[in-house]
């Protein structure tokens, strides 16, 4: 899909939304870091031979780009550039997703609960090779890169999308306060079984609790539930 195509189907780019970012302990800050920088780069190492692999089973079943591109909402509300497998058609149109979007965040009771997942039967837009990559989360292998860059890290809040972060209360845009992660409390804890009030509850629950050994904890049990095939 061209920028001009893009624009037509999702308008026009989203103001950024300044959010204050939470004081974060130097030798946390620090460790963190290392972590995420160490991780990623082993990471990317040992799975080129996957990454490879997935790369040619996405461009051999459709037209399009390997990989999908989309703007997302980071640390304190500034716009950042994900990568993504590309799970869908080249062409798909993002409207249905933006009301389903909408529709999500006026749900006050538990449901199908994170505001940027679309249950896979529902969505004619994502392709056989697609679906498989959402189901063993392999699509989000490229956002070891976006770690790398320092945009994200390996835990913490899911970077929104911005047309999402338009439609939030005050109180749920605390989440915006740390850098986004690659997993989190939320996905670690029920991600799919509960309502995104639900959900942002548990990002601001990571956000004050947070430190290097509940980030440890997070990524054992993201990779347990991965690993037993278990919904998150």
């Amino acid at each position: 899909m061209t920028d001009a195509e893009r624009t037509a189907t999702q308008g026009p780019p989203a103001p950024e939304i300044r959010v204050p970012i939470a004081p974060t302990a130097t030798g946390y800050r620090l460790a963190k870091r290392s972590l995420d920088l160490a991780a990623s780069a082993i990471g990317l190492v040992l799975a080129s031979p996957l990454l490879l692999g997935v790369a040619i089973a996405v461009r051999s079943e459709s037209e399009g780009p390997i990989l999908f591109r989309q703007e997302r909402v980071g640390l304190g509300g500034r716009h950042f550039t994900v990568f993504k497998f590309r799970s869908m058609h080249a062409r798909a149109d993002e409207a249905a997703h933006r009301d389903y979007v909408s529709r999500l965040l006026a749900r006050k009771t538990a449901g199908p609960g994170d505001a940027t997942w679309v249950p896979i039967a529902e969505d004619p837009r994502i392709t056989r090779v697609g679906g498989f990559l959402r189901r063993s989360h392999l699509d989000e292998l490229p956002q070891l890169l976006n770690i790398i860059r320092g945009e994200m890290s390996l835990v913490g809040p899911r970077p929104p999308i911005p047309y999402e972060v338009e439609l939030y209360e005050a109180w749920q845009l605390e989440r915006l306060a740390v850098t986004p992660g690659l997993t989190g409390l939320w996905q670690a804890s029920g991600w799919g079984r509960l309502s995104f009030e639900e959900g942002v509850r548990l990002d601001l629950e990571y956000v004050r609790r947070r430190s290097f050994w509940l980030d440890v904890r997070i990524i054992v049990r993201t990779i347990w539930q991965i690993v037993t095939g278990r919904q998150f």
